[in-house]
């Protein structure tokens, strides 16, 4: 397999003349780099300049050459090696606000999924360092987003935001990192998301699995960390194992479904066949809403493949306007969950993206987002993404969701799932 090229992105800037309040930049008298500084840094680390000399080229094969499948031998890091602080400079920055910043004057927040994704690939690279120029030999990719949890506080399009993170447990190819996103609300700094990714080392000319540095805990706030990251591991290998695509569901799951089943059958008919839509609910079938894009090269990643967090982004928008037209209401995101990467999107192919209202409860629905791409040149569908989104209208009589079909139900019990996990 050819070796990766990393390629460079740039954002785009647009300008949104809004007065805004700064909140400093500055912890304990170091300069803290923006989200724009950390791509660059993040070009740094991997060993790559906008041009490349022959020394530069040189250093960089002579780091490919020799990339451990054990950790043997590697440097040991702590978990504070691996910290990381970047800003958002929303509120500093008048021209990067018109990117984060929605219809409504809230936050995109398919934006700050973009950033959290670069950030996380910037801390395991920091973990990653090695050698005399402390860089990276490794590719690291994102294959899963394991959870992403927002607080009781609305965030701001016209404030700064902070994320800070570090890797908090590794196994021999994988990192789990944990991230923290801060915004001053009220004149003070709070904690307003926290995100978990699960990123995976790649050897760069091989594209095979690499191993990445051992990671040791000093003192028990840390060794609390680690002992989380492993029970994390272990609660994902339980639910794969427990997937409706491999287990049939359990004796629960089963009489709830044969009673919503029974809330749409006409008793008087005396038939199984002629089904009836409860009041204040509407068909799965009917909730689905669907848009594609094509792959340009504008959306890169560093290995010049399409870049994860544009993904998200996007999965995340349909299923934003998905929950809207459904509820008729301007749905608050509550949880993002168990997105896993499963095929690396290629520049030129044919993204689509199929989201579906699964489950509701109270006020809040459960929205799956299907990704498939397509080379057009084959024409073969392959799933590359599920993405489960959580949001809530907010209403005391949302309309609730009904399955109709075998397979609706048990999207209806995986949606459930998702919504209690």
């Amino acid at each position: 397999m050819a070796a990766f090229r990393p390629i460079y992105m740039f954002l785009n800037r647009g300008v949104i003349q809004t007065p805004v309040r700064k909140i400093s930049t500055t912890i304990n008298n170091a300069s803290v780099m923006t989200i724009m500084e950390a791509r660059a840094s993040l070009m740094e680390m991997v060993g790559l300049k906008p041009e490349l000399t022959e020394s530069d080229q040189a250093y960089m094969d002579s780091m490919f050459q020799d990339i451990p499948k054990k950790q043997d031998g590697l440097p040991v890091r702590s978990i504070k090696d691996s910290y990381r602080e970047v800003v958002i400079p929303l509120g500093s920055d008048p021209a990067l606000q018109s990117k984060y910043t929605n219809f409504y004057k809230g936050i995109r927040f398919g934006r700050i999924m973009e950033d959290l994704d670069t950030f996380a690939g910037l801390i395991c690279y920091t973990h990653n360092r090695r050698g005399k120029n402390e860089r990276s030999p490794l590719s690291t990719v994102t294959a899963l987003v394991d959870r992403i949890e927002l607080g009781n506080f609305t965030v701001s399009a016209f404030t700064d935001i902070k994320l800070t993170g570090n890797v908090t447990w590794v196994g021999t190819s994988s990192m789990e990192v944990t991230m923290d996103v801060h915004q001053v609300i009220q004149d003070e700094l709070q904690k307003v998301m926290k995100a978990t990714f699960l990123m995976v080392a790649r050897n760069p000319v091989t594209g095979g699995s690499a191993a990445v540095n051992p990671l040791k805990a000093d003192g028990p706030e840390e060794e609390a960390l680690v002992k989380k990251g492993a029970s994390n591991k272990l609660a994902r290998q339980l639910e794969a194992k427990k997937s409706l695509l491999k287990t049939p569901p359990s004796q629960d799951e089963g009489d709830l479904i044969h009673g919503l089943f029974l809330q749409t059958i006409d008793v008087k008919t005396s038939t199984l066949k002629v089904r009836v839509k409860p009041e204040n609910t509407e068909w799965m079938e009917n909730t689905i809403l669907k848009n594609l894009s094509i792959c340009h090269p504008e959306q890169r990643n560093l290995y010049n493949k399409i870049f994860g967090g544009y993904l998200m982004r996007k999965a995340f928008e349909l299923g934003w306007a998905n929950a809207a037209l459904y509820s008729k209401t301007r749905p608050i995101t509550k949880v993002i969950d168990d997105i896993a990467f499963r095929k690396t999107v290629e520049i030129g192919t044919v993204l689509f993206l199929s989201s579906q209202v699964v489950y509701t409860k109270g006020s809040q629905m459960q929205v799956k987002v299907h990704a498939e791409v397509v080379d057009p040149t084959v024409g073969k569908h392959e799933t590359s993404n599920d993405f489960h989104f959580t949001f809530d209208s907010q209403l005391d009589d949302l309309t609730q969701v009904m399955p109709k079909t075998y397979a609706e139900s048990m999207m209806y019990l995986d949606g459930k799932r998702h919504f209690e996990s």
